[in-house]
C-alpha cells in the first residue's frame, strides 16, 4: 500500500465530510469524529500492525521515532497541501494507534466561530493573563488562534507561540510572529517562556499549562508588561483558579493567589455541542476579573465567583446556563443537549 496516498484519500473524505478527528489503530477500519460522533468507515480495510507501521514512518521524523520507543507515546504535527494535522501516536496491548485532530489552514474569525465579539477586547489589553478553558476537544486553541490572529493584524507586536506541537501556522503580517515547537525548537515550555524575557516579546500564546513552573513564569511575565493566553483543561472559571492555586505547594499559594488577582484578565470557558441542523456550535462562559473577583481570589473566596458571573451580564460576563438557554430558544440545540453540557441544571431549568 502507498501509505502517503492513503492518508491523503482519508483526509480529503476528512474535508468532505467536515469531520474534526481520523482514529486509526490494529483490527479496525478507519474511523472520523464528525459533529462529536464516531464513525467507522465501513467501506475502508481493517487495519493492520504493517499498516500502522507505515502511516507511522510517514509521519514521525526521526526524532519522535525514538521518543516513540523511549516513551512509548509521541506528539506529532504533520502537513499536507490541503490540510494540517496535530496527532498522538501510541501503543494499545502492543500494537500502534494514531489519532490526528484536523487543523485547517486558514484561522477564522470569531464571528465565524460563533464566538462573543467581546473576546476582541482582551486581544487590545497592554499586559496580564488570560485563559481559554474547558474539556478536551472543545475547541480552545481554535478560538486562542482567532484572538491571536486579531492582534497579528491590527498591532505591531513581537508575538511567540510555544506549542506542543504546532497547530495553527501564522503569516506575521502587522505583527512579528514566532513559533516555537517544544522538542523541536526548545526543551519545554518553561524553558522557551524564561527565554522569552531576553527575546523583546510583547504577546505569548503557551500551548498549555502543564507544570507549576509553566504557570508561574506564565503569571509572572504577565506581571512584568507581558500579554499571555494559554489553556487549560478545567471545566469552569472557579475551577481554573483554584486549579492554579492549588498546584502550587501550600507556601506558595499565597503569593500565587496575589500574583493571580493582580494580572488575570480574564478566563473563557467554552464547550462544542451538536447542532440540530448539523455541526457543533460553542456554548460558554465568560469571567472578567474586575475588582470584585479580584477580592475573591485573594480572599479565598473562589466558590462565590460562579454567583458574581451570574449577576453581572451588564459588566459584560457571560453565565454558560444563560449561553445554553439562548442557544435552545434559537432553535440552534436541543433541551437535552442544555442540560448534558449544563454544570448547574437546577438554575437552567429556571431559564428555559
Amino acid at each position: 500500500m502507498d501509505y502517503k496516498k492513503e492518508i491523503e484519500e482519508l483526509v480529503d473524505l476528512l474535508i468532505k465530510e467536515d469531520a474534526s478527528d481520523l482514529h486509526l489503530s490494529v483490527g479496525r477500519t478507519p474511523i472520523i469524529r464528525s459533529s462529536g460522533e464516531l464513525i467507522p468507515l465501513i467501506k475502508r480495510a481493517v487495519l493492520t500492525d504493517k499498516d500502522l507501521q507505515g502511516f507511522a514512518d510517514v509521519f514521525l521524523v526521526p526524532k519522535s521515532k525514538k521518543l516513540l520507543e523511549e516513551q512509548r507515546d509521541a506528539d506529532f504535527s504533520y502537513n499536507l497541501p490541503k490540510a494540517r494535522f496535530r496527532g498522538n501516536i501510541f501503543y494499545r496491548q502492543g500494537s500502534l494507534a494514531i489519532a490526528l485532530r484536523l487543523i485547517p489552514r486558514s484561522i477564522r474569525t470569531l464571528s465565524e466561530l460563533k464566538l462573543p465579539p467581546i473576546l476582541e477586547t482582551f486581544t487590545r489589553k497592554p499586559q496580564g493573563f488570560f485563559m481559554v478553558v474547558g474539556p478536551i476537544g472543545q475547541g480552545k486553541t481554535t478560538t486562542l488562534a482567532s484572538m491571536v490572529e486579531i492582534i497579528n493584524q491590527s498591532r505591531t507586536e513581537h508575538i511567540l507561540t510555544i506549542e506542543d506541537p504546532i497547530e495553527y501556522q501564522f503569516e506575521s503580517k502587522k505583527s512579528i510572529i514566532d513559533q516555537r515547537e517544544v522538542r523541536i525548537d526548545t526543551a519545554d515550555f518553561a524553558d522557551a517562556l524564561n527565554a522569552m524575557f531576553r527575546e523583546d516579546i510583547d504577546v505569548c500564546m503557551v500551548g498549555e499549562m502543564r507544570n507549576i513552573e509553566t504557570i508561574a513564569t506564565a503569571v509572572t511575565a504577565a506581571e512584568t508588561g507581558h500579554l499571555i493566553f494559554s489553556t487549560l483543561h478545567t471545566n469552569n472559571a472557579a475551577q481554573t483558579i483554584d486549579r492554579i492555586i492549588d498546584s502550587f505547594p501550600a507556601n506558595q499559594q499565597d503569593q500565587i493567589r496575589v500574583q493571580l488577582a493582580g494580572s488575570l484578565t480574564g478566563i473563557f470557558s467554552q464547550r462544542l455541542i451538536p447542532r440540530i441542523s448539523g455541526g457543533l456550535i460553542p456554548a460558554y462562559e465568560l469571567l472578567i476579573n474586575n475588582n470584585a473577583v479580584s477580592n475573591l481570589i485573594r480572599e479565598r473566596r473562589t466558590h462565590e465567583i460562579n454567583t458574581v458571573i451570574e449577576t453581572s451580564s451588564q459588566e459584560g460576563m457571560i453565565d454558560l446556563n444563560r449561553s445554553l438557554a439562548e442557544l435552545v430558544r434559537s432553535g440552534e440545540i436541543t433541551v437535552e443537549s442544555a442540560y448534558l453540557n449544563s454544570l448547574n441544571p437546577k438554575n437552567l431549568e429556571r431559564m428555559l
